[in-house]
Order: C-alpha cells, then sequence, then structure tokens
C-alpha cells in the first residue's frame, strides 16, 4: 500500500437493531390494465423465501409467517428449484392424508411430501409478462385455479431461474379489492365484482 490508511471507529450494536433487507417498491393501487410487472414480486429486488425438500410442514409454516409470504420456493442445497408449496398446502388436508397413510405424527411430514414439484409447474416467461396487462394475469390464474404462478428468465448462462411470483391475495390487494377468503375461487369473483363498478 503506498498510503497509510486510518482505520473507521467501530461502534456497539444496539440491542434492538434490525437488518436490510431488499425491498420493491410496487404501486399501493393498480388497475386492470397497468402493466403486469406492476403486481410482481420480482426476485431480483426482493429475497425469495425459501424452504428446503426435507423441512418440516411445521417450519415450512413458521417461515411463511415470519416472512409474511404464503408461498415458498423449495430448493435443495445447490439453491436448484424442486418446487413449490404454499400455505393452502400446509394448513390443508394434505399433511393429514401423509401422516395417516404413514402412520407418523403430522409433526414428521416433510416438505417434500405436499409440494408441488418442479414437473407439475407450468411457468410464466419474463418476456411475455414484460408485454401483458394485470388483466392477463389475473385471467391466468383464474384459468389454472391457483392463487399463485411463477415467472422465469435465464440468468447470464441462459438457465433458467425463477424471476418472480404473482399472487392473487397480492394483485386484488393492489387492486384495492377486499378479500373475503382465501379461496381461489372467492379471490377471482371478488376482483371481477370490484372491476365492474
Amino acid at each position: 500500500m503506498t498510503r497509510d490508511y486510518p482505520a473507521i471507529k467501530p461502534v456497539a450494536l444496539e440491542e434492538d437493531s434490525g437488518y436490510a433487507q431488499p425491498s420493491q417498491a410496487v404501486p399501493e393501487r393498480v388497475r386492470i390494465d397497468s402493466p403486469a410487472v406492476d403486481v410482481m414480486t420480482d426476485l431480483t429486488r426482493v429475497t425469495a423465501v425459501i424452504v428446503l425438500p426435507g423441512d418440516t410442514v411445521d417450519e415450512a409454516h413458521r417461515r411463511m409467517i415470519q416472512r409474511g409470504v404464503r408461498l415458498l420456493l423449495v430448493v435443495d442445497q445447490d439453491r436448484r428449484v424442486h418446487g413449490i408449496v404454499t400455505a393452502n398446502d400446509v394448513l390443508g388436508e394434505k399433511p393429514v392424508k401423509v401422516a395417516v397413510q404413514r402412520g407418523v405424527p403430522r409433526s414428521d411430514v416433510q416438505v417434500r411430501d405436499i409440494m408441488t414439484p418442479r414437473a407439475m409447474l407450468e411457468v410464466l416467461d419474463l418476456s411475455e409478462v414484460e408485454s401483458a396487462n394485470v388483466g392477463h394475469v389475473v385471467a391466468t390464474l383464474k384459468a389454472a385455479g391457483r392463487q399463485h404462478t411463477l415467472v422465469v428468465d435465464r440468468d447470464a448462462k441462459g438457465r433458467q431461474r425463477v424471476r418472480g411470483v404473482f399472487s392473487a391475495t397480492q394483485i386484488a390487494r393492489q387492486l384495492g379489492v377486499a378479500i373475503a377468503t382465501e379461496a381461489v375461487a372467492r379471490t377471482f369473483a371478488d376482483i371481477e365484482a370490484s372491476l365492474r363498478h
């Protein structure tokens, strides 16, 4: 080194300190003809919430509550996506059915037992999403009968990667639609009724 650099004076870490997290600024209100990307959770701006296939269903539920999400990406140690698990999967009858079939306590049921595997997922390509409107996304979710759908693009090496997530609940919130229940049919009925007025 050609110069002497004085050390930076350290300070104490305060007891109630948190930590910075990426945040995506999404418009609070959108219209049905707003750009679709306005309602997409962009994973280049928001950290994906993940779970391992071998984690328990209870751990997945705790993570959803902690992070305020209803969908987790199921990934392996190399961060490859193996599927998704939703709050409906975790809180519904799937864990109970698996526990009964295997004769184990519900607390032993793992994410891999109830997740939607990658092979069963249909995803949207970001290039299509970028030219779509919110209405297209609502119609897509409704046609699939799902609360969520993933958006993919390509990384610098040309490999497909999950780039974003659409959530019917988030879209309804941004459209200003009150959601009475988490049921898919009701969510879309609420959105459509609100848009007619």
